[in-house]
């Protein structure tokens, strides 16, 4: 039979999902209340292996690194080819010996994809998925003596961290930037030209119920209320999925977590720059720093303690509803906009964190930050490898991280027994076309127009 499948919310998973089931014939209506899609917490990198997560279990790393590169294939142009290195500090009490048993076992893991498709080869040769960097081969790279590709990336790193304050050895991972706005640009201008989605942005889903098993959404589009039934829905709303439970019935324990992300600008940045992360205990005042390269000298900065990236009631629990209650100034912020203060007092303080490995990093710009909140499942809050769950013909996209929204795409479709399915082919996307569009997005959403663009040089006429 033809299905009619609603997706409820259009983040990172709500669209992909609406695009893999538009790939595979299936009619839907994606319901997004924001103005574009994808528009929901930050994103930097892919998570292509967990490394930057020592707390999470090796099976969440390997399942993290299939995830990441079927969302490569799938957004191609929204991603900044560049690696990221990763130092212990001195003050942690972490052996960085310990990460490389890790590492070695998702190398072998990435090389039996690629065994089993060459297509997913996209992470570069499987022998440099990962280096080694003694303190004698960083102390050599610093004098001008490069060995290989993967030494020039260490060049920025040298020249401006403070060699002293970080453990040995350094590894340099294949772990490849992501692009918010252009995984937006990406998701708008396929899914605007598949003949059979139905795209409802700036549009407020107030209510989902079921009555002779059909799902009647009501909704709210350019200020009239509307009604329609789907054969199934799939509840993709992010932080605000406990609301869609709540309609339903349904009980589901989770957490929402409010995080941000810093935006400054250093000269000293360029293309040539890696992403460089500082581990450190989650929710401590040493907490993990990351420092994200963006076109034209822009940085995100995230320094995972409580007065930054994180807050003291940001992360919040089921109780009596399927829907954490988060402090209202969190909603507010998300819905209307911070206070200038509050911004200008974080990032500094973000810049700050990063200046104690960095020295020379004394930036005083501030800007919008990437904030939003996310849903983790279960009771686990340290869970990243998460996709989707079920109640009859209702899906519960439960990603936790970008990287999964193929997995989960995935098992949705295996549901969907009783639909006709006629394949479909993603319409081609032109870099040139994600610049402008991105460009667009990251201006209109208050960011550098910078922010829309990525470093690494692609060919102008490829295609998806």
């Amino acid at each position: 039979m033809r299905c009619k499948v609603a997706v409820i919310g259009g983040g990172i998973a709500g669209s992909s999902a609406a695009l893999y089931l538009a790939s595979k014939g299936i009619e839907v209506e994606l319901f997004e209340k924001k103005r574009f899609l994808v528009e929901g917490p930050p994103m930097c990198h892919l998570h292509a292996g967990g490394n930057l997560y020592r707390e999470i279990s090796i099976n969440q790393c390997i399942q993290l690194l299939k995830e990441s590169i079927d969302l490569i294939k799938l957004y191609p142009h929204a991603i900044d080819k560049r690696p990221t290195v990763i130092a212990t500090p001195v003050y942690d009490e972490d052996n960085p010996q310990n990460q490389i048993k890790k590492l070695e076992i998702l190398k072998n893991e990435y090389k039996k994809l690629i065994e089993l498709d060459q297509s997913n080869k996209v992470l570069g040769e499987p022998e440099n998925y990962y280096k080694v960097y003694k303190k004698e081969d960083l102390e050599r790279i610093k004098k001008g003596e490069i060995k290989d590709e993967n030494d020039k990336w260490i060049i920025p790193f040298v020249e401006n961290v403070d060699l002293e304050k970080i453990k040995y050895p350094v590894l340099l991972v294949q772990e490849y930037g992501l692009n918010v706005f252009r995984i937006s640009a990406m998701a708008n201008l396929m899914l605007n030209r598949m003949k059979n989605v139905k795209l409802h942005l700036n549009t407020e889903v107030i209510k989902t119920e079921k009555k002779d098993n059909k799902f009647i959404i009501t909704y709210k589009e350019n200020g009239k209320i509307y009604k329609k039934k789907f054969d199934y829905v799939i509840n993709a709303a992010g932080f605000e999925s406990g609301k869609i439970d709540d309609d339903l019935g349904y009980k589901r324990e989770r957490f929402v977590e409010f995080k941000a992300a810093y935006v400054t600008k250093w000269d000293k940045v360029d293309k040539n720059w890696p992403e460089i992360i500082f581990h450190g205990v989650r929710g401590t005042p040493q907490g993990m720093g990351q420092f994200t390269p963006y076109y034209g000298g822009y940085v995100q900065l995230h320094a995972m303690s409580k007065d930054i990236t994180l807050f003291n009631d940001g992360l919040v629990k089921t109780k009596d509803s399927s829907q954490p209650k988060l402090p209202q100034k969190y909603i507010n912020y998300i819905e209307k906009n911070w206070d200038e203060e509050s911004v200008k007092d974080r990032t500094l303080k973000a810049i700050k964190h990063l200046n104690q490995f960095i020295p020379k990093f004394n930036s005083k710009e501030y800007f919008k930050p990437l904030f939003g909140a996310q849903q983790i499942p279960g009771n686990d809050e340290t869970l990243r490898a998460a996709e989707v769950s079920f109640e009859e013909d209702y899906a519960r996209c439960e990603i936790v991280k970008a990287s999964s929204v193929f997995a989960m795409s995935e098992e949705i479709l295996k549901k969907l027994k009783n639909c006709d399915k006629h394949p479909e082919i993603l319409p081609k996307i032109t870099k040139e076309e994600v610049d402008k569009f991105a460009i667009e997005i990251a201006t209109k959403r208050g960011y550098p127009k910078e922010m829309g663009m990525v470093n690494n040089p692609y060919k102008s006429k490829e295609n998806l």
